[in-house]
């Protein structure tokens, strides 16, 4: 019977990718989340029953040994941009981290990849950067064989970063960003799967890799490379630190008085904190060298999706094309 790997929030954006390049390697796939039904789709990633989504809760010890049985490697895929109710950054990054690793040892699971992020540290003020840290040390407490991978910023169809700069570009004559300064190394989405499939399949040692992609950026290029590519002109306006925090701070105000109805996923005091520093791998890090990968550039990437935030969408290039005509 063909191997099966457990992918614990297998249907968000990287998990996604891990689960159809593990089916393409003929891999049974069991897609863990709390929302099964929401994650359907994945069923199309591989041949019929191959991929199966159940359902998961990474805060319960049961759930999470029932979705692990019979797993030959599982992966742990878990993110939040933002606390929302009982899913908190220490429940799921720590906590969560801490019960997958655990329960893959008791379960006797060959392998556990584990998805962090660069510049963790335990030390921090920051919530979202601290618990990820300790995290990691959780997993390494119970797994020392695991493969951590922590990423730069990533991006691809569907991704939380270029897309928000691109839809940015349609409000106004102005492109604020924070940190415009701040240097980052964007990965590619199936270039980060893909060192997971290689940890999932012991192709990789264990330990951890940092992954960048091959272009070093600060975040005012980036967004010159969105208005490039998007095709429009927008003076771009580096927002001081205190005014950005100030704005995070209102909108999780009205989190609070909501309920939780709105939850703040545009800004927040975490994402912030993030941009105060450099994004980038260390030097001498193992990273996407050691897995045998050749990561690719954004520039090959983004124009296949973000020419939806062109000012005539697909037509663009048309319009740019017919210019070099001549009338006869």
């Amino acid at each position: 019977m063909a191997k099966l790997v457990t992918i614990y929030g297998g249907s968000g954006f990287v998990g996604r990718h891990v689960a159809r390049q593990m089916a393409k390697r003929g891999w049974r796939v069991r897609i863990a989340v709390r929302r099964p039904d929401e994650a359907l789709f994945t069923r199309t990633y591989g041949a019929v029953g191959q991929v199966q989504p159940v359902l998961c809760n990474i805060r319960d010890d049961l759930s999470v040994r029932a979705a692990m049985a019979g797993a030959d490697a599982v992966v742990n895929c878990v993110n939040i941009l933002a606390p929302k109710g009982k899913s908190n950054f220490q429940t799921v990054f720590e906590e969560g981290a801490e019960r997958i690793a655990r329960l893959s040892v008791e379960m006797g699971v060959s392998r556990m990849v584990h998805i962090s992020g660069l510049g963790v540290d335990p030390e921090s003020d920051t919530p979202y950067i601290a618990t990820k840290a300790r995290g990691e040390s959780a997993v390494l407490k119970h797994r020392p064989d695991a493969v951590i991978l922590r990423p730069s910023v990533i991006f691809g169809q569907g991704d939380n970063f270029y897309n928000r700069f691109a839809a940015m570009t349609r409000l106004g004559p102005v492109l604020p960003v924070i940190g415009g300064k701040t240097r980052l190394q964007p990965v590619f989405v199936d270039d980060v799967a893909l060192a997971v499939v290689k940890g999932a399949t012991g192709e990789a040692a264990p330990g951890i890799y940092e992954l960048g992609g091959p272009d070093v950026m600060t975040v005012k290029e980036v967004a010159d490379q969105v208005l490039r590519t998007t095709m429009r002109r927008r003076g771009v306006v580096n927002l001081p630190f205190w005014f950005a925090n100030l704005g995070a701070r209102m909108l999780g105000i009205v989190q609070f008085v909501t309920g939780g109805l709105f939850t703040n996923s545009l800004l927040t005091r975490d994402q912030i904190a993030l941009l105060r520093t450099d994004n980038v791998v260390s030097p001498g890090a193992r990273g996407f060298a050691d897995l045998g990968i050749q990561p690719v550039a954004s520039d090959a990437v983004i124009e296949d999706y973000l020419w939806r935030f062109r000012p005539s969408g697909q037509y663009d290039a048309i319009k740019q094309s017919a210019k070099n005509l001549r009338a006869d």
